[in-house]
């Protein structure tokens, strides 16, 4: 047939038995339906990854005890190390956050360990444990603080909140050994009499010595 096109014939066969070839305008809507649907799977994904990555941060605000990770700073650390010095046996971090506190013992010679809750923080910290090439003896632990007992260690940092210092001051007191130090950021212990304190402001850090406030805690 001249002029092209499809035969008179064929289409009125093609009506009959139901099959019309889609005409452009169904063709732009099939597009428009298929880029819906990688949309609304984009958007859904990235909410996923969003709250999977988000949930750690966010939900220690709604615990009894809210212990938020605020990272310490490098004056903070160096005082830590400062208050380590001449001492000797293994090393907790007591909710280690980013893991430089534990990392910045290794390298000081301590078998460290690091508790920390946030999935990760623990992940981010055995990255960097290892990139510092200190992995073998800075290690990291998803655990909740109160569930882990502490009478294995010699040293124990805190970076902890007011609301909750009394009670791991008491915690603390059962477990740990007479030998033991207690270095705690940011925030003294209630009760106890440090031993040393250094720094000033949010980098003030406090040491207390088991057997000090084992003794005062005797007497009458």
């Amino acid at each position: 047939m001249e002029g092209g096109g499809t035969p008179p014939e064929t289409l009125k066969e093609e009506r009959q038995s139901g099959c019309v070839p889609p005409t452009s305008l169904e063709g732009n809507s099939l597009k428009k339906s298929n880029w819906g649907f990688l949309f609304t799977g984009i958007v859904g994904g990235t909410l996923v990854v969003v709250y999977a990555v988000a949930t750690p941060f966010i939900t220690p605000a709604f615990r009894r005890i809210c212990l938020p990770f605020v990272p310490a700073t490098a004056k903070q650390i160096e005082n830590v190390v400062k208050m380590l010095r001449c001492r000797r046996g293994p090393l907790v971090d007591v909710g280690s956050g980013d893991g430089r506190i534990v990392i910045a013992a290794a390298k000081e010679g301590f078998t460290a360990v690091g508790y920390e809750l946030n999935p990760w923080l623990v992940w981010y910290s055995r990255y960097c444990a290892r990139r510092e090439g200190v992995q073998a003896s800075a290690r990291f632990y998803i655990s909740d603080l109160w569930k882990v007992t502490f009478s294995q260690y010699s040293n124990v940092v805190v970076f902890g909140v007011p609301q909750m210092m009394l009670q791991l001051e008491k915690k603390l007191e059962l477990e740990l050994e007479d030998e033991a130090r207690v270095i705690a950021c940011r925030f003294p212990f209630p009760h106890w009499t440090p031993a040393q304190v250094t720094g000033e402001g949010i980098d003030t850090v406090w040491a207390y010595d088991a057997s000090s406030f084992r003794r005062s805690k005797k007497r009458p």
